[in-house]
C-alpha cells in the first residue's frame, strides 16, 4: 500500500483504502454465506461523500418551494435536476479536473468531483411546475405548491313533515 511509505499505515488508513478498493456493485464483506450483501457498495460510499460535501438551502414560499444548492463551477450543462420515485427531487453535477499539458498542479485545494442532493418533495408540490436556473455557481430549483383544496361545503338535506 502507498500508505506505508507516509508512515499513514493506521487502522482508519486501512478501511478507507478497502473501501476504496471495492467494485462497483460489490459488498463490502468477503466470504459471506448465502451471498448475502454486507457493508456499503462503492457506489453508495461516493453518492453519500457527494451528498454531505454538497451544501444546500431549502426555503418554503407563499407559493413554492425553492432548493438552493452551490455548485461552482459547473454550468447549466453540467447539472442535472430529475425527479425520481415520483416525489425525489435529485439535483446533481461533476466537476472534472483542467487538465493542461504544460501545467503542474503545486496545490489543490478546490473541490472536485462529483455533487449531488436528494429531496423528498411534500405532498403538495406540484411535479409539472418545477423550474431551474443556475447563475453564479448557485443553482436554484423552483418547485411551486398545488393549490389548496376548496373546503367541502356541507350538503343541507330538506326535512319532509310526514
Amino acid at each position: 500500500m502507498e500508505g506505508r511509505m507516509f508512515g499513514l499505515e493506521t487502522p482508519l488508513m486501512t478501511a478507507l483504502q478497502h473501501l476504496l478498493d471495492i467494485p462497483d456493485g460489490e459488498a463490502g464483506g468477503v466470504g459471506v454465506a448465502g451471498g448475502e450483501k454486507q457493508g456499503p457498495t462503492r457506489a453508495y460510499v461516493r453518492d453519500a461523500r457527494a451528498m454531505a460535501a454538497t451544501p444546500a438551502d431549502v426555503k418554503e414560499l407563499p407559493g413554492a418551494y425553492a432548493f438552493v444548492v452551490d455548485m461552482p463551477g459547473l454550468g447549466s450543462g453540467d447539472i442535472k435536476v430529475q425527479v425520481e420515485d415520483e416525489r425525489v427531487l435529485v439535483i446533481s453535477g461533476e466537476r472534472r479536473r483542467e487538465e493542461k499539458e504544460d501545467a503542474k498542479y503545486v496545490r489543490m485545494e478546490r473541490r472536485m468531483g462529483k455533487m449531488m442532493r436528494k429531496f423528498v418533495l411534500p405532498e403538495n408540490a406540484d411535479m409539472e411546475k418545477i423550474a431551474a436556473a443556475c447563475r453564479d455557481g448557485v443553482l436554484t430549483v423552483t418547485v411551486e405548491k398545488l393549490p389548496p383544496p376548496e373546503p367541502k361545503k356541507p350538503k343541507t338535506i330538506q326535512v319532509q313533515v310526514a
